[in-house]
């Protein structure tokens, strides 16, 4: 297991593996720990020899190519600050990137490129390939200077900039290791987009274990057990809506009993996918986690709690401090709903260029903290039971508000798919004059079990929790990172009660 280490380092210090082994595996082969510090060190030294000033940004837009896992650590390796763009976005969305960022450089390929408009550009220049450089060694920089600024996928709005130091990424790597207890036998398969900082984390927790990282990009389930099957991968990292995927999609026998190890962040899991993945892979150990990009990551269970807990997110991570937090500021007890507040190490160094929105997510500890200074006020729910595990409750800007009850949308959610007539589902409020606000669901399943649906949750939810309308869809909106659009979901079902 890799030990706990408190003391901050540059983040490309994560190449420390032993040389021969094997560091990165792609469809082209595999690159030992050497190699891929080669690599970093001539991308480095090219990004060097750009002329560009120190701290400038640098942005890449690209599938996970081999230069896309390494520009990570060059970027910061040659006093730069990393901007990883998701593949997935569009002209417009990489265009406020680039404008907001001030990237002096986009590296891409040729065809993303040709979608660019001028505008789009700012002051970035475009380049298709990297050239040669001299190779720098690692880095000696400030651990605390600006290392990567990852992008919010922006379904509330345009996407903003998280500004992360050396120390933020190389503890939370540290961290991550640590507890998923990574081995350098461990072959991680890295499906998530490597500008969301889960994805990202990936690369660098991997790394900092001696392990190897298999990067994939993916269209569908198949695409990803397949991958599974190929790599040997003893490690999946998943959101809650790809884990529903993969549980609808059949499974070879050798690739269900490979997997030692299954992670899960970027939305609470639902009871039911809990025990749906204890059944289908009982040979893998399951962390569910909450994070949020501000502080990387909050909360982990331990897989030995996981089947008498199955509703947990757990408790800190190493090198994190978890409050829950009263509107007064006072701590909350156990059983009672408190605001979740991160402060320590791992807490970003705020918006990129948004002092307004900075100000406001990131303010002073509470005074009962034991590390103080800056701390992460979430705006998420959850609450503690007496052993100190949480239990997510939801977000404050979308509890729904009905007839005088502040309503969990993820209780509901639960609470439909827990019978299998859907598959996933939203839960938004929507205004009524009656109640304040009625509960709509919008379900991916079969209409036609909705009878069935309904008298499930006659049995299984208060008079208050019943959903005045259920709207079935064929699919469910996701964004660039995977997770279900929320506010698109719910966008289109205000659309609708208007109409």
């Amino acid at each position: 297991m890799v030990p706990l280490d408190p003391i901050p380092r540059p983040i490309d210090h994560v190449l420390a593996g032993r040389p021969d082994a094997p560091a990165l595996r792609d469809r082209a082969g595999t690159m030992t720990f050497a190699e891929v510090e080669a690599e970093v060190a001539r991308l480095a030294g090219w990004l060097a020899g750009q002329g560009f000033a120190a701290g400038d940004r640098i942005a890449t837009w690209l599938p996970k190519t081999r230069e896309a896992c390494l520009m990570p650590l060059a970027a910061p390796r040659a006093g730069l600050v990393h901007v990883p763009i998701n593949p997935l976005l569009k002209r417009a969305q990489v265009g406020h990137i680039l404008a907001d960022s001030g990237a002096r450089l986009l590296l891409t390929q040729e065809a993303r490129a040709a979608t660019l408009e001028a505008s789009d550009r700012g002051d970035a220049a475009i380049v298709t390939a990297t050239g040669e450089g001299d190779a720098l060694p690692p880095s000696s920089d400030d651990p605390q200077a600006l290392a990567a600024i990852l992008y919010t996928s922006g379904s509330t709005g345009r996407p903003k900039g998280v500004m992360l130091s050396h120390a933020n990424l190389w503890l939370g790597a540290n961290s991550v290791a640590h507890y998923l207890a990574l081995e350098p036998h461990d072959i991680v398969l890295g499906v998530l987009p490597l500008s969301f900082d889960y994805g990202q984390n990936q690369l660098f927790s991997t790394w900092a274990a001696g392990a190897c990282v298999a990067p994939l990009d993916y269209l569908t389930a198949r695409d990803v057990i397949k991958a599974v099957e190929r790599t040997d991968a003893t490690t999946l990292a998943g959101v809650p809506p790809l884990w529903v995927q993969l549980l609808e999609t059949e499974w070879p026998e050798a690739a269900r009993h490979a997997l030692r190890r299954l992670t899960n962040s970027g939305g609470a899991l639902t009871v039911r996918i809990v025990h749906a993945l204890r059944e289908r892979f009982p040979a893998a150990d399951l962390y569910p986690m909450y994070g949020l990009t501000e502080a990387f990551r909050s909360t982990y269970l331990p897989p030995a709690l996981v089947d008498a807990h199955p509703e947990s997110i757990g408790r800190a991570i190493p090198h994190a401090e978890i409050m829950l937090v009263r509107p007064d500021g006072t701590p909350a007890g156990a059983g009672e709903p408190g605001e979740l507040v991160h402060a320590g190490p791992l807490v970003a160094q705020g918006y990129w260029r948004d002092p307004a929105r900075t100000a406001a997510r990131f303010r002073p500890a509470p005074a009962f903290s034991r590390f103080g200074g800056t701390a992460v006020w979430s705006g998420d729910t959850a609450v503690a039971d007496e052993a100190g595990l949480l239990r997510f409750v939801g977000r404050d800007d979308e509890m729904i508000k009905s007839a005088g009850n502040r309503i969990s949308p993820g209780e509901i959610e639960e609470a439909v798919v827990a019978g299998g007539e859907a598959h996933e589902a939203v839960a938004v409020g929507v205004p009524d004059a009656r109640l304040g606000q009625a509960i709509v669901v919008v379900a991916r399943g079969d209409a036609a079990a909705e009878p069935a649906l309904r008298d499930r949750l006659k049995r299984d939810l208060p008079n208050f929790m019943q959903p005045a309308r259920i709207a079935w869809r064929d699919d469910l909106p996701r964004n660039a990172n995977g997770k279900l659009d929320r506010a698109a979901i719910a966008a289109s079902v205000r659309v609708e009660e208007t109409s």
